[in-house]
């Protein structure tokens, strides 16, 4: 078993140089992004996008979105470039935004389930950018995590979930947003949002005003994907968490086995109080919630729901999908 201090590099040319030899021999490398830790794998090669799946413990048949260095990159991966997708490329990328458009025969099956869309993002963080520039090529790399744990925000987290079952982890330091992508689906007509990210309905709305709600598309175990990141379980903790007002909250915080994240309230107890604005909630969600499943004895999460506003739809989406192993309400 290789040592972790072989495993985990800094970013420089000797990095992206070692990251593009293991990814050119079929190996996975997790790279960071300006959302989350990808763990990422040649998307021209099926038998290294079939080693993401095995070292996820993914269910065949999910698709992964794919990660390029421009715009022109996405377009060669395409069989038609949508104007939305146009407009909304030139408006947000490199950035947090995926947009499902129709897909090109370069990308094999693996990478869509066989689906006749293909997910396709530019990352706007510099490391990312740097190793895809120097790859040359497209990467699929969907969180780098265990199949429905929580996201990895640090190198650490990733070395923590997958240990030897990723060759190479580039380290470039904390995630700025936090949370996944946002998710489009351009191959609908009216578009449509799958997945709210760190960019809000509003704003896409601002560049294409067709593009609908997302409509809770969220799939149960066993089930189809028609996209990457709609499992109705998913982001979760290792520990059952529930969604509960500031008032549960406060009242069950020093019970013994709860832990708690917060952010209007501070009440006694073990627990984390994040910042009562979306963005910066957001950017520290997973990392407290990674060392809140950590603490010993800790039994259960409780987590003070997020305000009913469009800012917050994000982090409740995350919150409600790492709730299904716990709940809302009657955490008892």
């Amino acid at each position: 078993m290789k040592q972790p201090s072989q495993r985990v590099l800094l970013p420089s040319e000797t990095t992206y140089e070692a990251a593009c030899a293991v990814l050119r021999g079929g190996g996975l490398v997790a790279i960071p992004t300006e959302t989350v830790y990808g763990l990422a794998a040649d998307a021209e090669n099926p038998v290294a996008v079939a080693g993401i799946f095995t070292a996820k413990e993914r269910p065949a048949g999910h698709p992964l979105i794919v990660h390029v260095a421009a715009t022109a990159q996405a377009r060669e991966l395409a069989s038609a470039w949508p104007a939305a997708a146009a407009a909304l490329a030139e408006e947000f990328w490199p950035g947090p935004l995926t947009m499902i458009v129709p897909r090109g025969p370069r990308i094999p099956d693996i990478v869509t389930g066989g689906r006749p869309g293909v997910a396709l993002r530019v990352p706007a963080h510099p490391v990312a950018l740097a190793l895809l520039r120097a790859f040359g090529g497209p990467l699929a790399a969907p969180s780098a995590n265990r199949h429905e744990h929580l996201s990895p925000t640090r190198a650490a987290h990733v070395l923590e979930s997958l240990g030897d079952r990723v060759d190479l982890i580039v380290d470039g330091g904390p995630t700025r947003a936090g949370i996944e992508s946002t998710l489009v689906d351009l191959t609908v007509d009216p578009p449509r949002v799958l997945r709210p990210g760190p960019l809000a309905l509003s704003v896409l709305r601002a560049v294409v005003p067709t593009l609908e709600a997302p409509a809770s598309p969220l799939i149960e175990a066993g089930e189809v994907h028609s996209s990457p990141g709609l499992s109705r379980r998913h982001y979760a903790p290792r520990i059952p968490l529930f969604l509960v007002s500031a008032e549960e909250l406060s009242r069950a915080a020093a019970e013994p086995g709860v832990v708690w994240l917060a952010r209007s309230v501070a009440p006694g107890g073990r627990g984390r109080r994040l910042p009562d604005d979306p963005a910066g909630y957001a950017e520290a969600l997973y990392a407290a919630l990674h060392a809140l499943e950590a603490l010993p004895g800790a039994a259960r999460i409780l987590v003070e729901q997020p305000p009913p506003d469009e800012a917050w739809n994000a982090i409740a989406d995350r919150l409600f999908r790492a709730s299904a192993n716990g709940g809302s309400g009657n955490f008892s």
